[in-house]
């Protein structure tokens, strides 16, 4: 007999539980801040306008789970220790890379958890691959979970292109396809990013090593020659073509700076 109809509540709990439970394991090195979960209806307008701004490949919720209702949003924040930890040297320190991995598999088995979870419960849960189909040559993916986040309410890409939420920018966006009705979230009323609040702050641009990212651009392909280049500077890691410079020791990379300078006047 299938238990009670989860609830974003129940839901929200769960990922957390599990998350504070898995950074608690002894073969894991990276510690996590409490997550962040939202959700967006699988009907939701916006998902058509991250297809018309991505391009006609970008995958819609139901090309992916047929019966999909609604999508689950997270972002998992890292600790202020490793952001530090990537901010020393030029080139993403071995800290920061084993966290991407750890992160990766940490959401990975947390969708099949949830999966196994909703479906005790009489409901089904789709995880999606990280990089669902990424092209190289385009430099984007089939499916992005930063946007997904985005239409969840969690938060707004900054000058940098990454997410900001209420818990800063450095950490990971997910999301997961479920058959379960859910209401979208809302998101925040302001830009969260200082520079497109218009303020003055030009902590991204002045931490970007790969010449990526300007006052008025960010080039995806520069900011992924980048992190290519830093590809098996670590052994024994499965992935390392990553930087990550610019979201580590700025004025979001743990906040929302335009909602909390928004409240102090």
């Amino acid at each position: 007999m299938a238990e009670q109809v989860p609830t974003k509540q129940t839901i929200d709990a769960e990922v957390r539980r599990f998350v504070a439970a898995y950074g608690g394991r002894d073969d894991v090195a990276t510690t996590w801040r409490e997550p962040l979960v939202g959700f967006v209806n699988a009907a939701d307008e916006g998902f058509a306008q991250v297809r018309e701004l991505l391009g006609p490949r970008h995958a819609m919720p139901h090309d992916l789970m047929p019966d999909a209702r609604s999508a689950i949003a997270l972002f998992v924040p890292y600790s202020r220790d490793l952001a530090r930890d990537n901010r020393r040297e030029e080139w993403a320190s071995r800290a920061w890379c084993t966290a991407f991995v750890e992160t990766r598999q940490l959401l990975a088995d947390l969708g099949h958890h949830l999966r196994d979870w909703l479906a005790g419960r009489g409901h089904a849960l789709a995880p999606i691959p990280d990089s669902h189909a990424f092209d190289p040559a385009r430099v984007a993916a089939d499916w992005s979970h930063k946007h997904v986040a985005v239409l969840a309410g969690l938060g707004r890409p900054g000058h940098h292109s990454m997410l900001i939420t209420e818990r800063g920018c450095f950490g990971r966006a997910w999301s997961y396809l479920t058959d379960l009705p859910l209401d979208s979230d809302p998101g925040p009323t302001h830009e969260p990013c200082l520079r497109r609040a218009g303020q003055e702050c030009s902590g991204c641009v002045d931490r970007c090593v790969g010449d990526a990212l300007f006052d008025d651009r960010f080039d995806r392909h520069a900011c992924y020659a980048r992190c290519l280049l830093n590809e098996g500077r670590h052994a024994g890691l499965a992935v390392t073509d990553l930087c990550g410079k610019c979201v580590a020791g700025v004025p979001c990379s743990h906040v929302d700076p335009a909602g909390r300078s928004k409240k102090e006047r």
